[in-house]
Formats: C-alpha cells, structure tokens, sequence
C-alpha cells in the first residue's frame, strides 16, 4: 500500500508539471519520435538496450557529455563546473559539481528540494557492483577503482553480501560538491566513460523507497521528465520546469551544415521543445508510413526491406525532396552479430566438434547475399566486432570465416555430424541436431528467420525459431536460457574496448551473452584496456579477433549505413556518433502546425 501511495503521489507530482507548462502562453512545442523496439526498466544502471537507453539519457545525466556539432568528437562538463582533473599520472581523477543542479520532485523527497551532490554518484557508480543488479556496465569499473574487492561479489569473504555503504578509496565525495576517483592504471578510455548514461547520478531515496521498482519510477536531473508512460505503446517526456539554465554555447567545424545547425542553436536555451512524444513503433511498415504520413518528425535508419519506399539509386525520391523532407547518410558505429551460448550442450563448448559445428554455422552465413537482398546495399560486411570510425578498427583487416557452404559441410562430415535417412543431420553420439533460436515476434523477426533458415537447410541442421518481445529475449540471455539469437551493439562510447568487453568472461550474465569464457581472449583484454589506442594494441585487437573467428562464439554480420530522413519543419537535426539522441536540441518550425496530419 505505502508503494501504491507514493506512485499515486509521484503521478500527482507529474501532473502538475504537465499543467505548469500547459499554462505557459506561448503553445506546446512537441516532437514526434518513434522507438523500434519496446522499452524495459529506466535504471541507467541496468539497461542496455537501445530503446531505454534513449529515452534515460534525456532523464538522468552523467558528468560528462559530448560536444552535439564538434567533429571529431570532443567531450565537455555536464554536471560538472569544468573538466575533470587528472593528476598522478592519469590515475587520479577529481571532479567538481554545479551548485544548485535539482532532481526533479518526488514524493521520495518528502517535499524537499532534493540537490545533486557529489555522493549521489559515489552511490550510482557502486550501484553497478551489486551483484542483485547485475548490471552490464560493470566491466567500465571493475577492477579500476582502487580497492573495488571490496565490493566485488567474487572478491568478498564467504559469507559477506555486498554492501554499498562499504566505503573504497577508489571512489570518495571529498566535500558536497568534490568528487575524487582513483584508478588502480591509468585508462585512456574513463572519461568516455564518464559521459555515458550507466555512470549518471541516481538518487539513494529514490532507489531505497522504490526497491526493485525504481526502474519503473525514473527520477534524475535532466532536461525531460517522464510525465506519461503506456508501456510498450507510449511514451510522453516533458521539459523539466526546474532544469538548470543551459545556453549552447558550442562552436562548429568547417562542416557548412553543421555552422548552420550552430548559427541557429546559439544563444538559446535548452531543451527547445516542451514535450517529445515517443511511440514505440516495431514493425518496418508502420514506421515508413508513419514518417510519411507526417506522423513523426524524423525517422533514422529507414528499415533496409523498405528502402525503396524513400530512396531511388541511393537518392532521396524527387516526389519527397518536392515536399522538403530531407535525406542524411549516416555511417553508425553498430554492428549486428548473431550470438550462440558458448554453455549450451548442443552449441557450445570448445572441444574440436562443438567447434566445428560452430564454424560451419559461421560459414553458411552469405554476408554479401544478405547485404544485397535483406540490407538494400545500406551496410558493409563486418571482419571484426569493430565498425569503422571506433578507436581500433583496422580496415585492413579481413576475416578468415567466409561464406564457403561446401567447406561447411565438409567439416560437420568429418567431426561426426552425420546426415540420417532424411538428409538431416545426428549429433555425434547418434542423437537428432535441433537448433533452438530465439528471434523478435515481428515483421523483421520473420525475415531473419528465413535466412537462417536458409542457411541450416543449406547445411542440412533442422532449426526452430521461438518469437518474444526484445525485452524478453534480453532477460533470458543474461539467464543463459538463450541457445542462439541476433543482436546488435552500438558504441556507448568510441573504442574497441567497448564492444570487445562484449566477450570478456567476466561479463557472462551481464553484456557478454554467448557466455565466452576464454582464458586467452580475457588475457588479451586485460592486456588492451592499459593501453592507449596504438599499433600495438590493434595488434592484440587482431589477436581477439582471429580467437573470436577461431572459436565462433559470434556469426559476424554487418556494420549499418543509417538513412535518416526529416521533415521539413525540423530545425537544429544532427545525428551525434555516440549519443543515442539528440531531443534536447532539435526544433520544431511554425509550418509543423498546419502540416502535420492527424
């Protein structure tokens, strides 16, 4: 009942708000966005996917961010009064708060106003530690912070729970507003760090009144609040009536697009609009009509199967440049990937014939057929888990494991995985092969589906697909409940660190889904986070990725080229390289109004 009490007070809370600022004179400015896939818990500290980590990045805020125009990509304080800074050899790191920065009310507040203050991040960082969570932003501290065994749930005593009071010199609020952390190395990569959104303050009465469901009470200091929620249809934020004054002060390469952007930004205070409505939009149809039909005010990676709906010979249509819609090509730093649980007793293992069954799967992949038929051309083909523009990429590089279906064949033949009378194959031991792989319940769910199971038919392995939200997907993987599925990462921040921590054994449960846990990759990958971005470390990146092909945990795929397209009414539009959005600049021209269709 207390819980019921305090969400009926916090929805009272965010009534208000909405009514302050239908009060205003001037009328509601609202932007029109759509989310491809559902949203799950809005904990910085606990979720990965796209989707909520979208809409928690305009809630919750880290210390640092990124410059929206600068190219490349510069960082700059957030929460902070300046950059950290860095002393003993770059292990020490101290960081100084605004005053004055506000949570947003809540009812966890008791009627306070509640300041950010620098404990509130001593807390959310610790926060990633407990083992409850499981949180797979954890790999960006563990092991960093000096004397963080003390709360590492495999480095504490038998008997001991992990306990976020338990004080560490790697991490201390020196005064109110002084933030001090400690690295046990220096690491080229923590001030990306710092910047994204897991690493944001959270409130601990917000966390401790709430429980397990504070994920579904969001309270941060941004420059929206969540004032409506239908889950997995709807979404509404509204500008944060007590967000500090922001003026963009930024400046602009030789880029004459972005100067523009920047002319028209400057001076003026953010966020511009007064409300974003998200819609939750899976299927590909639904979300090119609606750009279409003027529903949504931009639409980013238009689905590659309906590419032809916007684009002719790579070229926005003339009938859609004729009505002012706009067409940016944007290289994402993403890569899709299909991933088999290295704990499975069919699929996994690394003895020679789990091993050869793996790469067979590897090989019945047709990277190019797929980039053709299923991409529209709107991708290239992944060597690596890095895509182009990450800090490590080598585009030299080429992949040993490459679409070759008689040599496929070949080793299931030769490791015991023979055909029985019905041209399917036996395990080695004589029992039937059944694949199990998860896939998402839509449109493009179906389409994947068919590949691969073109792709088994091909090498004579029956497959079965089980369809179920993302959410849910993402929920039975961290469980090891999931034999094989697709994915795809997008850079949290621009080094390789941060997509091969995706097969770092110390990450099983959290972000490293196939459970890879091999001693010589997890060598490699301590060796590579001491080091700067170097010829050397792209060495040991191409030691990790020919291990990754060596033992196949992952069916490498391909690296998107994202079409965006706008409306016409949109102003300030630049799609940044790692945040996921960019809300809080964009605007809306007066013509949205009378255009916009119902």
């Amino acid at each position: 009942m207390k819980f019921r009490a305090l969400c009926l007070q916090g929805f009272a809370a965010l009534t208000l708000i909405s009514a302050a600022l239908a009060a205003t004179a001037a009328p509601l400015k609202t932007l029109h966005v759509l989310l491809t896939k559902q949203e799950s818990v809005m904990d910085p500290a606990v979720a990965s996917d796209i989707a909520t980590a979208s809409i928690n990045e305009n809630i919750f805020e880290p210390m640092l961010t990124y410059e929206y125009l600068a190219r490349p990509l510069k960082l700059k304080a957030n929460t902070l009064t300046a950059m950290p800074t860095i002393s003993d050899g770059g292990k020490t790191y101290t960081m100084h708060l605004q005053h004055g920065i506000l949570f947003t009310p809540d009812p966890a507040f008791h009627g306070q106003a509640r300041e950010l203050i620098a404990e509130d991040y001593v807390y959310a960082i610790k926060r990633l530690y407990d083992p409850g969570l499981k949180s797979p932003w954890l790999f960006m501290f563990e092991g960093k912070l000096v004397g963080d065994e003390k709360l590492r749930a495999d480095k504490l005593p038998n008997g001991k729970k992990f306990d976020i009071h338990t004080p560490i010199a790697g991490i201390q609020a020196v005064d109110k507003y002084t933030l001090r952390i400690r690295l046990n190395a220096p690491d080229t990569n923590f001030l990306f760090i710092l910047a994204t959104t897991a690493s944001s303050a959270v409130a601990k009465e917000v966390m401790e009144t709430y429980g397990n469901q504070a994920g579904n009470h969001p309270v941060g200091t941004g420059p929206f609040v969540l004032s409506e929620w239908q889950r997995s249809f709807q979404i509404v934020l509204s500008k944060n009536p007590q967000y500090r004054t922001t003026v963009f002060s930024e400046t602009a390469g030789s880029d004459p697009a972005a100067q523009s952007v920047m002319a028209g930004l400057k001076g003026k205070n953010l966020p511009l609009v007064d409300k974003v409505e998200i819609n939750i939009v899976e299927e590909n149809q639904a979300r090119v009509l609606g750009f279409l039909n003027r529903q949504f005010d931009f639409l980013e990676q238009v689905p590659a199967p309906l590419a032809e709906m916007v684009l002719k010979d790579g070229k926005l249509k003339p009938e859609l440049q004729q009505q002012g819609i706009r067409l940016n090509m944007f290289p994402t730093l993403q890569t899709y990937y299909m991933w088999m649980n290295m704990e499975d007793p069919v699929i996994g293992g690394y003895t020679p014939e789990k091993i050869a069954l793996r790469r067979a799967i590897a090989l019945s992949y047709n990277s190019k057929e797929d980039i053709s038929l299923m991409e529209k051309g709107l991708a290239i083909q992944a060597q690596t888990p890095l895509p182009p523009s990450v800090l490590g990429y080598d585009a030299s590089f080429v992949s040993p494991v490459q679409y070759d279906i008689q040599l496929a064949n070949a080793l299931l033949d030769k490791f015991g995985y023979q055909r029985g009378a019905d041209r399917y194959r036996m395990l080695p031991d004589g029992k039937p092969l059944q694949l199990l792989m998860h896939s998402e319940a839509n449109a493009a769910g179906r389409l994947r589906e068919e590949v691969w199971r073109k792709n088994m038919d091909a090498l004579g392995i029956r497959i079965q697909f089980k369809a179920d939200k993302h959410s849910e997907i993402i929920h039975a993987a961290r469980l090891g409940k999931v034999q094989m599925t697709e994915a795809d990462w997008i850079a949290d921040f621009p080094d390789g660190e941060n997509f091969y921590q995706l097969l770092y054994g110390r990450n099983i449960g959290r972000a490293n889904y196939s459970r890879f846990n091999l001693p010589a990759f997890n060598q490699l990958y301590e060796q590579s986070q001491t080091m700067a971005d170097s010829p050397e470390r792209r060495k040991i990146y191409q030691q990790m990725a020919l291990l990754l092909q060596g033992y196949n945990p992952w069916v490498l795929r391909i690296h998107p080229l994202s079409a965006d397209v706008m409306q016409p009414w949109l102003q300030n539009y630049v799609r940044h390289p790692v945040n996921y959005t960019n809300w809080r600049y964009l605007d809306i021209g007066p013509d949205a109004r009378q255009n916009r269709k119902k």
